[in-house]
């Protein structure tokens, strides 16, 4: 059995809600209860970044080196083995570390999550591009097939490396020390902040981006798996900038079947500037609306295993739980 399906099959003490498994937080080895907890899981949090970093970094490094530049192909080849390289390192880590398969990056549920993330991505930046098309924003005028190896591979890159370190790494181990709400308060922030360095970024994209980081946090929560935010950042950046060749994130992913103009004397803050459609009131309407949904449908009580028992406690209750007392869900383990 591989380190990500082991302890698939963890025994519950509640059942899975709609047969999809909780968040695993993670309760033993590096993250045993007791003293220092929070500090370990901080300490932990770092460990994994460097590791995962340093698994996908090298083997990117090697297909730059190595393989032909102007071979979309095998650059493209090159980069998933990167991002496949990083997540199994984190694979392997967290059953060493923590004592548990990484049940969030369970093999089995991963194409049926990766469709339906995409799916919702494309869905929604659909959506985003037919409304400023239809509000006069935008012009969007097909020039036929172009080559999307260049596309596909930034966009991979983009959703596996952040879903990854800012969802299994920032927001799981932050969640696992502080709670849910200051977890999904600190990724909001840094996600927004990151994208904020990027060129014609503007205080509102820095507010869809932050947005965009809660709704990750909320698709993640919901599915305890990292697929469907890995499917929906990729097929969100793919279709801006290789289908409807808009600017992503103030970017661009490479040749586009599409080239999308924002209308002269438009205001940036409906057509986003040079950040890109994803910094317009449009999408940060959209993507609340969908942070809110998928929200909603985590709902309480939240979803959470320690080890091998599974809790529901209200999202209010996790928040501040402290360390070293005994959990308020009778027979639960304790904190």
């Amino acid at each position: 059995m591989n380190p990500i399906d082991a302890g698939e099959d963890a025994a519950c003490t509640v059942p899975e809600r709609w047969g999809v498994p909780p968040v695993q937080l993670g309760d033993r080895r590096v993250l045993h209860p007791g003293r220092l907890r929070r500090l370990r899981a901080l300490a932990w949090m770092v460990l994994l970044f460097f590791l995962t970093a340093g698994a996908f970094g090298l083997p990117l490094q090697w297909a730059v080196d190595h393989l032909p530049p102007d071979d979309a192909a095998l650059q493209l080849v090159g980069l998933v083995g990167a991002c496949v390289a990083a997540l199994g390192c984190y694979a392997v880590a967290v059953r060493l570390g923590e004592g548990r398969g990484a049940r969030e990056l369970a093999l089995r549920p991963a194409s049926g999550g990766l469709v339906c993330g995409a799916l919702l991505g494309l869905v929604m930046m659909t959506v985003l591009m037919g409304v400023l098309a239809a509000t006069g924003a935008y012009d969007i005028t097909m020039v036929g097939p172009a080559p999307a190896g260049t596309g596909v591979g930034l966009a991979l890159q983009a959703a596996v490396t952040e879903e990854l370190w800012m969802r299994a790494l920032l927001f799981r181990l932050l969640w696992r020390a502080f709670g849910p709400v200051p977890a999904l308060a600190v990724v909001a922030a840094v996600f927004g902040a990151l994208h904020l360095a990027n060129p014609g970024a503007t205080a509102l994209a820095g507010a869809t981006v932050a947005m965009a980081g809660v709704m990750f946090c909320a698709l993640y929560a919901l599915t305890g798996r990292l697929w469907v935010p890995i499917g929906v950042h990729a097929a969100w950046n793919l279709a801006q900038g290789y289908l409807f060749g808009a600017a992503v994130s103030g970017g661009d992913l490479g040749g586009s079947i599409a080239v999308s103009t924002a209308r002269a004397g438009a205001p940036t803050w409906l057509t986003g500037g040079a950040f890109g459609p994803e910094a317009s009131v449009v999408a940060l309407a959209l993507v609340t609306a969908v942070t809110v949904s998928a929200l909603m449908l985590v709902g309480r009580p939240a979803r959470l295993v320690r080890g091998e028992a599974t809790h529901d406690l209200p999202l209010g209750a996790l928040h501040r739980q402290p360390s070293g007392l005994p959990s308020p869900v009778p027979g639960g383990t304790a904190e």
